[in-house]
C-alpha cells in the first residue's frame, strides 16, 4: 500500500495478534502517523521490522520511515486519534471491553472500528454510549498486501462516518472494500460453509485433507485472483451450475455442530504449524520453529507476488482498461 502523498490523520491501533501488526504497516505505508498499542510490544516489533525488511526487499520504492510507528503497551490520557482500529478475539466481552476503554478518551466524532466475524454489530454496539460510531471492520493477513476489507454497518451506523472510513480504504490503503449495511459479515459465513462440507466428506470417509485441499487450491484457487464465483460461473456458462445445484443441493451438509474428528484435533492441542501438528504434521522438536519461520515466510514472499496479479486484473478489469485507452 503505498503512500500517495495526501496528508493523513494519526490512527490508534489496538490488537495483540499478527493482523493488527500487519494492518499498523498497511497504515504507515498510507502514510498515517500509527500508535500500535499491545500486550505483546516485543513481538510487534519484530513482526513489523520483518514486514518492513519484506517490503525493502520486494517493494523498495515504498518502504516507509520506521519512526512512524509508535508501539505501547497501555493507551494514553487523552486520544487524538480520529480512527480507532482494533482487532480482538471473537468474544463479544473482548470488544466491548476495548469499547469501554477507549469512548471516554476520544471525541464523538472518532470512528471506532472493531473486527466482528460471527457477532452480530447490534449486539457489540448495545453497551456502547455512541452508538453511532461503532462499525465493523474485517481485514485478511497480511494486512499491507491483500485487497480485502469487510466494513460492517448497521441503522444505528453513521453513514458519515462509515463513508470516510469507506473511502480512506478505497483511496489511500489499497483496499477493494465492500460494504454490508444489515450488521452481518458475509466472508466467514461463506468460509464456514465451504469448511463444513469439507469436514463431512473427511467425515464420511470419502477424502482426506490433502484431497481437499488440492481440490481447493487447483480449482477455486486458480481462478479466485482473477474472478469471483459469479464472474467465473458468467465466464464458464451459468446454466451448468443451476443444474448441478439442482441435483447437489439436496445431499450438501446440514451439520450444525463440528465433527468429533476435529474436536479430537482440538482436545489433542493440535493447534497448527505453531504446535507441529494440525490437519497436517511438521517437524518435531526444536525443528518446529525453523519449519513455521519457513512457511512464513514462504508465505510472505506469495503475498506480494499474488498481489501483483491482482492489480494486473482488478476486479472491474475490462470498465479500467477502457477508462485508461480514454
Amino acid at each position: 500500500m503505498k503512500n500517495d502523498g495526501y496528508p493523513k490523520e494519526p490512527v490508534l491501533v489496538i490488537g495483540s495478534e499478527k493482523r493488527a501488526f500487519s494492518l499498523a504497516v498497511c497504515l504507515l505505508q498510507a502514510g498515517h502517523p500509527v500508535q500500535l498499542c499491545t500486550k505483546n510490544i516485543s513481538i510487534a516489533r519484530e513482526k513489523i521490522n520483518t514486514h518492513l525488511d519484506d517490503l525493502y526487499k520486494y517493494q523498495p520504492d515504498h518502504v516507509p520511515a520506521r519512526t512512524g510507528i509508535k508501539v505501547l503497551s497501555k493507551l494514553d490520557a487523552q486520544l487524538d486519534e480520529k480512527l480507532v482500529i482494533a482487532i480482538t478475539d471473537e468474544h463479544l466481552s473482548a470488544k466491548n471491553k476495548i469499547i469501554q476503554e477507549v469512548e471516554p478518551l476520544t471525541s464523538l466524532d472518532t470512528v471506532i472500528a472493531i473486527n466482528t466475524e460471527s457477532i452480530p454489530l447490534h449486539e457489540i454496539q448495545q453497551h456502547a454510549n455512541h452508538q453511532e460510531r461503532i462499525i465493523g471492520a474485517n481485514w485478511v493477513e497480511p494486512v499491507h498486501t491483500t485487497f480485502f476489507l469487510e466494513i460492517i454497518t448497521n441503522e444505528l451506523t453513521s453513514k458519515k462516518l462509515a463513508d470516510k472510513f469507506f473511502n480512506l480504504a478505497k483511496r489511500h490503503w489499497q483496499k477493494d472494500p465492500y460494504l454490508l449495511a444489515h450488521g452481518m459479515g458475509i466472508r466467514t459465513r461463506m468460509l464456514c460453509a465451504m469448511i463444513r462440507e469439507a469436514f463431512y466428506l473427511i467425515e464420511k470417509g470419502y477424502v482426506t485433507p490433502e484431497d481437499i485441499d488440492r481440490a481447493c487450491r487447483n480449482d477455486p484457487g486458480y481462478y479466485f485472483p482473477f474472478a469471483g464465483n459469479f464472474r467465473y460461473m458468467d465466464l464458464m456458462g451459468t446454466y451448468i451450475y443451476g443444474v448441478v445445484m439442482q441435483d447437489l443441493n439436496r445431499d450438501l451438509s446440514k451439520a450444525r455442530n463440528v465433527p468429533d474428528f476435529f474436536k479430537e484435533i482440538m482436545a489433542k492441542g493440535h493447534y497448527g504449524m505453531e504446535t507441529g501438528k494440525g490437519f497436517f504434521e511438521y517437524e518435531e522438536g526444536e525443528a518446529v520453529t525453523a519449519a513455521v519461520e519457513n512457511w512464513h515466510a514462504i508465505f510472505r514472499e506469495f503475498s506480494y507476488q499474488i498481489q501483483k496479479i491482482i492489480e494486473k486484473y482488478p476486479f472491474q478489469y475490462l470498465e479500467e482498461e477502457m477508462d485508461v485507452k480514454k
